[in-house]
């Protein structure tokens, strides 16, 4: 290898964005703006339904024996817990909005920033599903140990 082959520039790579690709990036806008919406009426449920709880837990007692583990966490435990699961389904909801608007206006308007902002997004909601999965088989994997523990001792 020489002195040039080095001093060379790499050549930038260019994709094209067929038609067939924009009409399928702008069919995926249609979908995930209808996820979205249903992840956000989802959120909106779920933070009615922790404040509902919370006031049915405090106005009557005995629906805090019905909730078996959770009895623990008391109203305000049960509470933070939805608003918990509401900003999970919100925040994904809120990427999926945000990729539905930026890639329509790149597809329809041939705006590069916007399709770039989209793809951004769309990466941001993979990672984040990605980070969830992995906490989850985490604490799958924990919640096994644990029981075999618990086995074991008994």
């Amino acid at each position: 290898m020489s002195i040039e082959d080095l001093e060379q520039t790499p050549q930038e790579i260019k994709l094209i964005v067929t038609e067939e690709m924009r009409s399928y990036i702008y069919e995926i806008s249609k979908w995930a703006r209808f996820l979205s919406v249903i992840g956000f009426i989802l959120s909106a449920f779920l933070i009615i339904g922790s404040f509902g709880i919370g006031a049915a837990i405090t106005a009557n007692p005995s629906v805090l024996a019905q909730l078996g583990p959770f009895a623990g966490a008391g109203a305000i435990g049960v509470t933070l817990i939805y608003l918990v699961l509401a900003l999970m389904y919100f925040y994904p909801s809120l990427l999926l909005f945000k990729f539905s608007n930026k890639g329509k206006q790149g597809v329809l308007f041939g705006d590069q920033e916007s399709l770039n902002d989209a793809m951004m997004n769309m990466k941001s909601l993979f990672k984040f599903w990605g980070i969830f999965t992995i906490v989850i088989m985490v604490c799958y994997f924990l919640f096994i140990l644990l029981f075999a523990a618990s086995m074991a001792k008994a």
